[in-house]
């Protein structure tokens, strides 16, 4: 199989739409991703994958810590900042959570300090210990087949 078709194929599963944010040295860094997941209920544990190239990675790598902004319908924007597809500088508003920055208006916000990390092939896996939790009641943003959508599109 070649590159594309493993794409492709892995786009077929649909997912939320995240933004993963840390703080280095009083700089807030976040980069769009999907590939998160609930690893433990107890202890309360999440993984998220980091590209080698991404320039996030060193910074939670130092760090030792990371939010999940698990996206809101409305937000595709920020997933467009922070994903590098709007290159025009643009105010983000962040909140904090447990210390860490997190984006305003989020379904959820999940702060997490790095447990343990793994590479594999070329990412990195974090383990988060998840340190607090904020939820809104609000429909996520959902990304599958190249395309964001939201949950109404979908039904």
């Amino acid at each position: 199989m070649d590159d594309r078709q493993f794409r492709t194929a892995m786009g077929k599963f649909a997912t939320g739409v995240t933004v993963i944010t840390t703080e280095l040295d009083g700089e807030i860094h976040g980069m769009t991703a999907n590939a998160f997941m609930s690893v433990s209920l107890d202890p309360k544990l999440v993984v998220i994958s980091i590209g080698e190239r991404a320039k996030i990675l060193n910074k939670i790598k130092e760090s030792k810590i990371f939010t999940v902004n698990i996206l809101a319908a409305d937000q595709q924007e920020l997933s467009m900042i922070f994903a590098g597809q709007i290159k025009e500088p643009r105010d983000v508003v962040f909140d904090r959570l447990d210390g860490k920055p997190v984006l305003a208006g989020a379904c959820a916000q999940v702060a997490c300090e790095v447990s343990t990390e793994h590479v594999e092939g070329d990412h990195t896996l974090f383990i988060g210990k998840v340190t607090d939790i904020h939820l809104e009641e609000k429909e996520p943003l959902v990304f599958v087949n190249g395309k964001y959508r939201a949950l109404d599109d979908i039904s």
